[in-house]
């Protein structure tokens, strides 16, 4: 094993204790630094869940994960990092973790204005901006990424540092990411207007009126593009278009009312936009592979 190497197990290992002390138990742990996040599994996932993956870098120190964006597959452990630049909905299944050795992941939110920021800042962060990209991408941890999480999270054994340092620490963590040959997506983020800012807003808006009727030319205005730009760009960011991504999430909404809120289908399907249930049923099938009252039933039993 090349010395480079052995640094970078020594420090998986370092931060694989750190998460583990500050979790102790599986589920998805906030911290006191507001963009920071531990998840711990103990067992494989027996299914895959669907969910909005919101943008962040996910640094896996432990096991391994599978996320499947559209019909795309992106397969990571503690050797790759993955970063989403934008909300996206995604299928996420832990695929390695066990008692001995669980899954975790640190997960730490993205800040555009610290992106921007440092697209500003940060000479060589300014390279030429190419076309938006997939909001979605794996890149291989370095030491010096892993160096920088490390100091993230034992700021947590020190919490009066946190105000100062924690920002600090978080601008290097982004900076790394946007230096890398997968940055230049979290770039368009950071600067104003770009084609990916455009995109962003667009998704934001979505999230924001999914229930609402899709009128492309009114959201293609809302961002300042037009319409088959935006179609298009959208595409390239999310690998679907916005009516499929709008589909998602209500469906995902309604599949959260039914569990959280013990909603009945029809008034789920009526809540998340759908005019009519058999639509619906079918829409929802067709996602989750079971109609609605028999796929909540099977996620009940579990």
């Amino acid at each position: 094993m090349s010395a480079t190497a052995s640094a970078h197990d020594a420090r998986l290992r370092e931060l694989a204790g750190l998460i583990e002390r500050s979790t102790g138990q599986d589920g998805v742990h906030t911290t006191a630094i507001q963009a920071l996040q531990f998840s711990r599994l103990s067992a494989p996932m027996a299914l895959p869940m669907r969910g909005v993956q919101e943008a962040a870098l996910c640094l896996i120190v432990q096991g391994a994960k599978r996320a499947i964006l559209a019909d795309e597959v992106y397969d990571y452990d503690a050797s790759r990092f993955v970063v989403a630049s934008v909300d996206l909905p995604v299928t996420g299944q832990v695929t390695r973790a066990s008692a001995e050795a669980p899954y975790l992941c640190l997960i730490l939110k993205l800040s555009p204005s610290t992106i921007a920021e440092l697209v500003t800042e940060a000479e060589s962060a300014r390279a030429p901006l190419p076309p938006p990209s997939r909001g979605l991408f794996l890149q291989p941890s370095s030491v010096e990424m892993l160096d920088a999480a490390i100091r993230l999270v034992k700021l947590l054994d020190t919490p009066h540092d946190i105000p100062l340092l924690g920002p600090l620490i978080e601008r290097e963590i982004l900076y790394r990411v946007l230096c890398s040959p997968q940055g230049a997506m979290l770039r368009h983020i950071g600067i104003a207007d770009s084609q990916g800012q455009r995109v962003a807003k667009a998704i934001h808006w979505l999230r924001q009126h999914y229930a609402q009727p899709l009128r492309i030319d009114h959201i293609a205005r809302e961002v300042h593009m037009s319409a088959s730009a935006l179609h298009h760009h959208f595409k390239a960011v999310t690998a679907m278009s916005p009516l499929q991504y709008q589909k998602q999430l209500r469906l995902q909404e309604a599949r959260r009312l039914m569990l959280s809120e013990v909603m009945d289908a029809a008034s789920a399907g009526h809540r998340v936009g759908y005019e009519s249930p058999s639509q619906f049923s079918r829409e929802y099938s067709r996602m989750f592979g079971a109609p609605p009252v028999r796929d909540v039933e099977r996620l009940r039993s579990l």
